[in-house]
């Protein structure tokens, strides 16, 4: 059963800004404290490249065929959910958190399902899967708690 219980860490996160958080108090009424904010520039695919698509030449029927060029800005996604998943570690580790509740989108979620160590997702208790990091902190404290008294409510 999920719990929003005093210190538990709330991590926002799209895939170019993360927002740390803690609870200050329980779960009837929360108070989120950001104790950090990740923010990286991931500027639109077409900024990131250098060159047009490259052509290569088929020696076993006539013509040139292209092919696509990396996606820098997909790509530096999956980078900054992997950062994430390391930083939650080394935190983890330090034991700066006990319970951690992560709210981002489906694809960041999935990325960090896929790097976070066993020591983090063990202290998971609720993925919100919501991109909240434009909303103000208020509203995500709000949405949060609705969240797990869903899941409890449903349990």
């Amino acid at each position: 059963m999920p719990s929003l219980k005093n210190g538990t860490m709330v991590v926002v996160t799209d895939s170019e800004k993360a927002l740390f958080m803690v609870n200050l108090t329980d779960g009837e009424d929360p108070n989120f404290d950001v104790v950090r904010v990740d923010e990286e520039a991931n500027p639109p695919d077409r900024e990131q490249k250098a060159n047009r698509k490259g052509m290569n030449q088929e020696s076993s029927a006539p013509g040139v065929r292209s092919y696509d060029e990396t996606d820098f800005h997909e790509l530096q996604k999956e980078r900054f959910a992997s950062d994430l998943a390391e930083k939650l570690y080394k935190m983890a580790h330090a034991g700066r958190f006990e319970s951690l509740v992560i709210v981002a989108s489906p694809q960041v979620l999935g990325v960090l399902r896929n790097e976070m160590h066993k020591e983090v997702s063990d202290k998971v208790v609720a993925e919100i899967p919501k991109t909240l990091t434009g909303h103000p902190r208020d509203e995500i404290e709000t949405l949060v708690k609705a969240h797990l008294d869903k899941m409890d409510s449903a349990a």
